[in-house]
């Protein structure tokens, strides 16, 4: 108990409640956008010794992981790479394990089936399609563990339309897909670890590889640590710190609901204090909702900050997410009687709107959490999903240390879309008593690089009907989704 007799809050990751594992990282790394992510994972690739296991929603062999500088040896397209250093590395084991409904798109997509093709004939490498999900459901997890000692973990898909830098210009000639096309801006976020978490996730992908394919993969033995596959140039964000993992499965045949992410949500918006940060493709979960009007009704409850899309990728998406986000701004905006609540979309410095894609959540300076799931019901208990979660411990010796980190982490995004400084913003945050609204609100700029309000829409009737359903984004395990499913079982 400190000094003044005040009881100390209890930390807020449980095991087997809001997260898998609490495991310790000696380094953990914050990495923003692909264009370090993608020369991240080529520099551990390259260090690999054992073994290398890329989870994922989507896999693209045709793009490029350095289009601008090549750091590295070896080709700088995916496929050929990994082909490449399968050849060099006579002992090195390759497992690939992409989304079974996603590999149907693929089937247009230029040489990609020629590559899967001829890794199935390699025995180094091993290309799966992982269909261990119940029908509509997606594997949406986006793991590369390599060697059990480097790991990582995020929103990051290694695919098309991904590249691209922190500065996120209007155009450039390098953000293009490989049939030449340019896409536009794109801010997206994942994690690096090691020592246990990396460990930890390296059970994790083996779980997922033995429900895919049933084959049984041995963890690698104590031998294996004699070579250290972390990215030279990659700098750590934190060292020596706890880290929890936490889980979204849908239940199937033979196996419970996994739905520790949609408890995580849940605590951590319960918990905080004075404000909540989300960077998030989707704001449809009313769920989440609610869970946040509660805490905005409350006379001394926090601000909460949504970074959002100006629209969601693709008609489906836009007709089903936008229009679940325009029905639960409306109710917002109705229960927040304290104006606490603000939602914005990034614009590049000529106006053109950045795709948020990334999945970050910050609560107060306590907890940062980064992963795959969104704000939205697949995520909370039909898709599969990991994200990464870091508290400051109350109490514990270096909880001064990692709220300092996990404080500098929120400045470092939110100084980005504002076209800022993080020291600026941390000055514009002393002014304004830790008011993240209000530090908004001093520096976000008419012109630039800024955040654009986003706004409720009217709907079509179409849209309304779609919102009324939850066939597009099914509700968690306690919704209508789970009902008819067992009403189904007992006819």
């Amino acid at each position: 108990m400190p000094p003044d007799g005040r009881e100390l809050p209890t930390p807020l990751l449980a095991r087997n409640e809001n997260c898998w594992r609490i495991e310790r990282a000696d380094r953990f790394a914050l990495i923003v956008d692909a264009a370090d992510y993608f020369k991240a994972v080529k520099a551990a690739i390259l260090a690999a010794r054992h073994t290398v296991m890329l989870i994922g929603w989507d896999f693209d062999t045709r793009i490029k992981l350095e289009p601008d500088v090549a750091d590295g040896e070896g080709p700088e397209t995916l496929g050929p790479f990994l082909n490449w250093i399968a050849k060099r590395r006579p002992d090195l084991s390759i497992r690939i394990l992409k989304w079974r409904l996603g590999a149907l798109q693929s089937l247009g997509r230029g040489a990609t089936p020629l590559f899967i093709l001829n890794w199935i004939t390699m025995r180094r490498i091993r290309f799966k399609l992982d269909g261990a999900h119940p029908p509509g459901a997606a594997h949406h997890q986006k793991l590369v563990v390599i060697d059990d000692a480097v790991a990582f973990c995020g929103g990051i898909d290694m695919t098309t339309d991904r590249w691209d830098t922190r500065s996120h210009p209007d155009h450039d000639q390098l953000r293009t897909n490989p049939s030449g096309r340019e896409h536009g801006p794109w801010h997206d976020a994942t994690a690096a670890v090691d020592g246990a978490v990396a460990r930890a996730l390296g059970d994790l992908a083996r779980m997922r590889w033995e429900w895919a394919t049933g084959e049984r993969l041995e963890p690698l033995g104590p031998a294996a640590a004699d070579a250290d596959p972390w990215p030279s140039r990659l700098q750590p964000t934190m060292t020596d710190v706890q880290v929890g993992i936490a889980r979204t499965f849908a239940e199937t045949d033979g196996r419970e609901c996994v739905s520790e992410i949609q408890r995580l949500y849940l605590d951590a918006i319960a918990a905080a204090r004075r404000s909540i940060y989300i960077e998030s493709q989707y704001f449809a979960s009313r769920m989440l909702a609610e869970a946040l009007i509660a805490r905005l009704q409350e006379p001394d409850g926090p601000e909460v900050l949504l970074i959002n899309p100006e629209s969601a990728d693709g008609w489906l998406e836009q007709t089903a997410m936008d229009s679940a986000r325009s029905r639960l701004l409306r109710l917002v905006e109705r229960n927040d009687p304290h104006g606490r609540f603000a939602i914005f979309h990034p614009v590049t410095e000529g106006g053109r709107p950045i795709y948020v894609h990334a999945k970050v959540m910050v609560v107060d300076d306590r907890l940062l959490k980064v992963g795959s799931s969104n704000l939205n019901n697949r995520s909370l208990g039909f898709d599969s999903e990991c994200d990464l979660v870091v508290e400051a411990v109350p109490g514990s010796p270096d909880e001064a240390a990692t709220r300092a980190r996990i404080a500098a982490m929120r400045a470092d995004l939110l100084a980005e879309h504002l076209g800022a400084t993080p020291a600026v913003l941390a000055a514009a945050l002393a002014e304004h008593s830790g008011s993240l609204l209000a530090a908004v609100a001093a520096l976000n700029p008419q012109t630039g690089r800024r955040l654009v309000p986003v706004r409720p829409r009217p709907l079509t009737a179409l849209e309304e009907a779609i919102a009324e359903t939850d066939l597009v984004d099914p509700e968690p395990p306690t919704g209508p989704w789970r009902r008819f499913r067992r009403r189904l079982r007992r006819t």
